[in-house]
């Protein structure tokens, strides 16, 4: 999930609810949405690695 910040910037957050802050998880922020999008890319990719 990506937000714009008010810097301009755009951060990458989880998807689900962090349990323990009831907050998304912090996953990065990026200068450009696709460097974001690419990111949330790889971090699917990792995800599913066994």
């Amino acid at each position: 999930m990506i937000r714009k910040l008010a810097s301009g910037e755009y951060r990458l957050y989880s998807r689900k609810i962090d349990p323990k802050t009831g907050k998304r998880r912090n996953l990065g922020t990026f200068a450009s949405q696709g460097q974001a999008r690419q990111h949330e890319r790889e971090v699917q990719y990792f995800k599913r690695q066994h």
